[in-house]
């Protein structure tokens, strides 16, 4: 069991003063990433990154949250944070009871049958891939290939591990455009 939820990746720097662009995994970001917040951070494990790090600036750039951190000053400590996830601690989010804030890790949805709305097997999560824009399932389909999904709701509405599986709602010809070699 988890002692948090993941609130934020991080993905490239922006600009030269330590800023960082995030993939928000949260619908209340305002709430959330706030200068002063003390986010535990998820990282590789031998990468340097301290295992909690401050909000000291936020801002919205063209759509993109932009986040600085103290003790962070300059591109080159933004660049060794990439692909860190930000957590805030499971009693931080309590008030805002907000079953939809889920975070998921690679852990959790390797091996889940992956099934289309009417329930079709389609095949199983083989694991996920980080992307700068967005994270992407592989599926290992039933007939054999492999398959690159993007990991967004409107795709894939539905991740449940409890009940093994998640659901695909994926537009015609999706499975085939990922589809790898």
């Amino acid at each position: 069991m988890s002692t948090g939820h993941v609130v934020a990746r991080i993905g490239k720097p922006h600009a030269l003063r330590g800023e960082v662009t995030v993939q928000l995994h949260t619908d209340e970001p305002e709430a959330r990433l706030v200068p002063g917040a003390v986010l535990t951070t998820r990282a590789q494990p031998g990468s340097g990154v301290p295992r909690q790090l401050t909000i000291a600036t936020t801002r919205v750039h063209r759509g993109i949250w932009l986040i600085g951190f103290e003790g962070i000053p300059d591109r080159t400590g933004a660049e060794s944070l990439r692909g860190t996830r930000l957590v805030l601690d499971d009693a931080v989010l309590a008030p805002a009871d907000d079953e939809d804030d889920e975070g998921w890790y690679e852990e959790e949805l390797v091996g889940l049958e992956v099934r289309d709305t009417a329930g079709v097997v389609l095949g199983t999560v083989a694991a996920l891939e980080l992307g700068t824009a967005q994270d992407r399932l592989v599926v290992d389909l039933a007939d054999g290939g492999r398959t690159l999904v993007p990991f967004v709701e409107e795709i894939v509405p539905t991740v449940d591990p409890e009940a093994g599986h998640v659901v695909l709602d994926a537009p015609p010809g999706l499975l085939e455009l990922g589809r790898e070699g």
